[in-house]
């Protein structure tokens, strides 16, 4: 359970950052931007690793002498691009056409912060979940994580503009979070 959580907590960190950029540049209280950039980053977060199982479960007892070697190499090489991109600097001017008060916006910035979450869901297939009932605590503990998260991350950047992003980078410790539990992963199956 606590390593679902730390999953769906890593895999939030995205939505977190969107959400904390979104309440700046929408700059005003307003539930419907704020509500609907939520629930949509909940579902694509919980939908993605379902999707990325999905594809991988048919396959998996091919991949099952190099399973632990793949879930490592992708959690890793997320938690890489994660840690790389909280020390990118972010581009200040906003694109009108990805304005988080536009839905087509909300729903292209749901899909972008959810594709790593794909990856999420190989390595579930990979690490010996089976059935689709082995995924529904993970799955629906990753949406709603991933919603609160963006309801917060709204919030504060609304409340508090760019002194939280200077800050604290959350991309970077969701990076550490997903490396560590990839090492955990692999050091289980090595060692066990």
């Amino acid at each position: 359970m606590l390593e679902d959580f730390l999953i769906a907590l890593a895999l939030a960190m995205d939505c977190f950052a969107v959400s904390v950029a979104s309440g700046v540049i929408v700059g005003r209280r307003d539930l419907r931007i704020s509500l609907s950039l939520a629930v949509l980053f909940g579902l694509f977060q919980a939908a993605m690793p379902l999707l990325g199982w999905a594809l991988t479960a048919r396959f998996s007892h091919y991949l099952e002498a190099v399973d632990h070697w793949i879930a490592f190499g992708l959690l890793a090489f997320i938690g890489a691009k994660m840690i790389f991109d909280s020390f990118k600097e972010e581009d200040q001017s906003h694109s009108s056409t990805l304005h988080p008060s536009k839905p087509g916006a909300r729903v292209v910035l749901a899909i972008a912060t959810s594709i790593d979450a794909l990856a999420v869901g190989i390595s579930y297939a990979c690490t010996g979940s089976e059935h689709l009932t082995q995924l529904a605590q993970p799955l629906v503990l990753i949406g709603i994580v991933s919603f609160l998260m963006s309801t917060l991350g709204f919030y504060l950047g609304r409340r508090f503009g760019q002194v939280v992003t200077r800050r604290f980078r959350p991309e970077l410790l969701g990076g550490l979070i997903l490396i560590a539990i990839g090492i955990k992963i692999l050091l289980e199956h090595l060692l066990g």
